[in-house]
């Protein structure tokens, strides 16, 4: 079961064409998305006639013309136009969903239309900040979304999955988070003092020792993680820009189907602490963890799939990821009501 009265996102605002249509699935619903004159809008990609896809249609203007028979839909839904028929039935329409693009996330709304309320949209502020940089990025995973916020909520995995890109040190793992209850979601913050500088780091800086590295973060429903971290010379009470890696990202889950996963995301620096191969090379080091992380929560599925009803052990270092699907579980009964 999903929470439907939730913003997910269903795309990067660039990823709609200027002129053109553009489909994907959330929460197993397929959408059609395309620009108007005034911002986006977003129907039922399925015809209300013979349920062909829409997006196998085309725009015309600010409306969408289905490409089976003809019938053209507006912004919100409604048919303007049924060729051959000289009144149009007032049921031909379909459903359209709220849609708000806040900094270069377009936020779809899959509950009901009355309760999307804008204030609980995240602070995805860096996607689209004067102050960072960043290259956006998309990921497509065959598993459900929740296993890969588990991996979100537990940062020890860097020691292991991320050995020689993200983690660089064992005591990634062996440091305990801070976890803090949030209205929608759980806040964790783990402090990594005295450590050598990451693979990654290198793209941004240099360190002659050892970092004192810190990955605060916010994980809010339905599977957004907002995070400041960072590393500073080892000592340094305050991070300061001329001599530390300085970062903010924003990623987010958006579940597809039961089994697979939309996975948007960016790591920015800062803009004044390196040029456009600087970003680059953050983009890279993360397609590269990304897959690692991929790779594993993959296999994690199969073996799951193979023996579903087998028990999982639960730990201390479980502590976020248990509240957090706690909270989650607790928002979705409450649905249900």
């Amino acid at each position: 079961m999903f929470l439907r009265n939730c913003w997910y996102v269903i795309a990067w605002d660039h990823e709609v064409p200027a002129d053109g249509l553009f489909a994907r699935t959330v929460l197993n619903e397929p959408i059609v998305v395309f620009r108007t004159a005034s911002g986006f809008a977003a129907l039922e990609d399925r015809c209300c006639h013979r349920h062909a896809p829409l997006s196998k249609g085309r725009k015309e203007g600010d409306h969408v013309r289905c490409g089976y028979h003809g019938l053209k839909f507006d912004a919100v839904g409604q048919c303007v136009d049924a060729p051959g028929l000289d009144r149009i039935p007032p049921q031909a329409k379909v459903r359209t969903y709220p849609l708000v693009m806040r900094n270069k996330w377009l936020f779809v709304w899959m509950g009901d239309p009355v309760m999307a309320e804008e204030r609980l949209l995240p602070d995805n502020y860096s996607n689209d900040h004067p102050d960072w940089r960043n290259k956006p990025g998309y990921m497509h995973y065959d598993t459900p979304y929740l296993l890969i916020c588990d991996n979100l909520l537990d940062f020890s995995h860097l020691s292991y999955v991320h050995e020689k890109t993200l983690g660089g040190s064992t005591a990634i793992a062996q440091a305990r988070p801070e976890i803090e209850p949030l209205e929608r979601g759980v806040r964790v913050s783990r402090r990594v003092p005295d450590v050598p500088s990451p693979p990654y780091y290198q793209k941004i800086r240099s360190f002659k020792g050892n970092v004192d590295r810190w990955f605060i973060y916010d994980f809010l429903f339905p599977g957004t993680l907002l995070m400041s971290s960072g590393g500073k010379p080892t000592g340094q009470k305050e991070a300061d820009p001329a001599n530390s890696v300085l970062l903010h990202s924003c990623q987010t889950l958006t579940p597809e189907t039961d089994a697979s996963t939309h996975y948007f995301f960016q790591q920015s620096h800062r803009a004044d602490g390196g040029d456009a191969s600087v970003t680059e090379g953050i983009y890279q080091s993360l397609l590269t963890a990304f897959n690692e992380d991929r790779d594993m929560i993959s296999a994690q599925h199969a073996a799951i799939q193979r023996n579903p009803g087998a028990a999982m052990l639960p730990l201390g270092i479980d502590a976020a990821l248990v509240r957090y699907r706690k909270a989650l579980d607790e928002a979705i009964a409450r649905e249900r009501v």
